[in-house]
Formats: C-alpha cells, sequence, structure tokens
C-alpha cells in the first residue's frame, strides 16, 4: 500500500512539474476574449488605447497595465500577470532573455519605430560640441551601440567596423573630440538630466522625450533615421505567438487606423511599421 502510495505521490508532482512553464510558474492559457498588454505610458499605452475599440468590435476586451521602467514588463510576462508587453526592441529582448534564462519569449509583431534623439541645453548642433565634451547615455547596454552609431552617423566618433549596433564605449576606434561618456542613468530619468543642463548632450529614448513633453523632431539637435532596426514590438511568452487574441492585436496595430493616429499624434516622433 505504502508502494502504490508513493508512486501515485510521485505521478502527482511530476504532472505538476510538467504543468509549470520554463517562465517560473504555470503555463497560461490565454482567454479568447481579453488580453492584458504591459506597456510603457508613452507612446505605447496611447497607441493601446487608440487600439481598444477596434479590439472590441472584434469581441476582445484589451486591458493596459502600463510601466515606468524597462525591466518591469519582462518580469511581469514572465510571472503570467500579463498576456503580452509592448515597449521593447529585439535586441533588448534578446539581451533580457540571455540575462535571464527562464525568460522564454518571442516576437510577435513589429508596431512602431522611436528614433532616438540628442538634445542639449548648451549647443544647438553636434558640431558646436567643444573638446572633452560629456555626453549622457542611459545605462541599458542593449542601447547603447545604437546610440553610439547614430553618433558614428554624425561623423563624432568611429567605431569598429565589426561591431555595429553591437558595439560598447569601449568599441570607439576614434574620438577625435576626446568626448567623455556617462552611461550610468536609468533611461526614464535622462529628460530630467537634460532639463538640469547635466552633460553637454543626452542621448533620449523618444518615449520618454515624450512623457517628458519634448518634440524629438523639434529639441533634439540630431535624430536616427527612420531605417533604424530597432523596431519596437510586440512580445509574448512562447508559443503564445499565434494565439486569437494576440494575432488580433497585432492585425489591428498594424490596421490603417491606428498607423493614421500615429502619424497625426506624433508627427514623425514615432513612426509606425508593418512587419
Amino acid at each position: 500500500m505504502k508502494k502504490i502510495i508513493a508512486i501515485v505521490l510521485m505521478l502527482a508532482l511530476t504532472a505538476a512539474l510538467a504543468a509549470c512553464g520554463a517562465n517560473g510558474g504555470k503555463e497560461k492559457k490565454l482567454a479568447d476574449d481579453k488580453i492584458v498588454v504591459g506597456a510603457s505610458n508613452v507612446p505605447h499605452a496611447e497607441i493601446l488605447e487608440a487600439a481598444k475599440p477596434l479590439m472590441k468590435k472584434k469581441g476582445i476586451d484589451l486591458e493596459i497595465k502600463t510601466f515606468q521602467d524597462y525591466v518591469l514588463p519582462n518580469k511581469a510576462l514572465a510571472n503570467n500577470e500579463i498576456d503580452a508587453n509592448y515597449f521593447q526592441h529585439v535586441p533588448y529582448l534578446k539581451s533580457q532573455m540571455k540575462e535571464n534564462k527562464n525568460y522564454k519569449f518571442e516576437n510577435a509583431g513589429g508596431i512602431h519605430l522611436e528614433p532616438i534623439g540628442v538634445y542639449s541645453k548648451k549647443y544647438k548642433s553636434l558640431k558646436e560640441l567643444p573638446d572633452g565634451a560629456t555626453i549622457i547615455m542611459s545605462n541599458s547596454v542593449a542601447d547603447h551601440g545604437r546610440m553610439l552609431t547614430l553618433l558614428e552617423h554624425e561623423g563624432l566618433i568611429k567605431l569598429k567596423a565589426s561591431k555595429g549596433y553591437n558595439s560598447k564605449i569601449k568599441d570607439i576606434a576614434k574620438n577625435p573630440k576626446h568626448l567623455k561618456f556617462k552611461a550610468d542613468i536609468e533611461a526614464g530619468l535622462l529628460p530630467k538630466a537634460y532639463q538640469k543642463g547635466e552633460g553637454d548632450a543626452v542621448l533620449i529614448n523618444t518615449n520618454y522625450a515624450i512623457d517628458a513633453g519634448l518634440n524629438p523632431q523639434k529639441d533634439s539637435i540630431a535624430i536616427e533615421s527612420a531605417d533604424s532596426p530597432f523596431v519596437n514590438i510586440i512580445a509574448v511568452r512562447k508559443g503564445d505567438k499565434n494565439a486569437k487574441t494576440v494575432k488580433t492585436l497585432v492585425e489591428v496595430l498594424h490596421s490603417k487606423e491606428i498607423k493614421d493616429f500615429i502619424n497625426q499624434k506624433y508627427k514623425g516622433a514615432v513612426v509606425p511599421v508593418n512587419k
């Protein structure tokens, strides 16, 4: 009898372990009539708000949970607290999955691009930057290559040819103006650093710039080109990409209505894509 009980307990334990997903909790089957999406306030949550009525017409309730940083949305997704998130690009997603082995996510579709801008309270162009100027960047290493590539494109530095968008500050091959780089500030605090006049130039992600009342097209002294590969995506847990609610969400976000909303509201500071 004891052996039978032991076998039953072992089978129950095995079943329980099998039910646990790689995300550190029980696998969650997505509902067909509701989806919960985590997003940054601007522009992600605003775009999702515009998509709400379109989703409703398709019989799906869209619930939005906003986050103030780049770390918690992926934690919430891994812990089944949300069904998808909308705040990051693929390079950041890959870096997060590399650092957190329990993150088993996939890209459900690219929605828009947010060109990174360079802002300065002291100078009207990058050409005016003095020798030894301090450049402030976020502490998000996944964005460093992108920011450095922008500075290279503007002729301020030269990067090691083999690194490209994977470049880090140490990969700067030529720095004729002897620029100094400060990269220890949370991305969400960059607008405050700019407003306080810290450093000589500050590179700010567009979502935080807009959230702080800045217009990237008008207020920046340089901005990333629209052909950047850093498209913001809908990220989901592995296996959920083809779920009805996820596919419908991506279709709605790719619709003409949402593209028109993005173009009219952000006037080029946010660029809709369809991939």
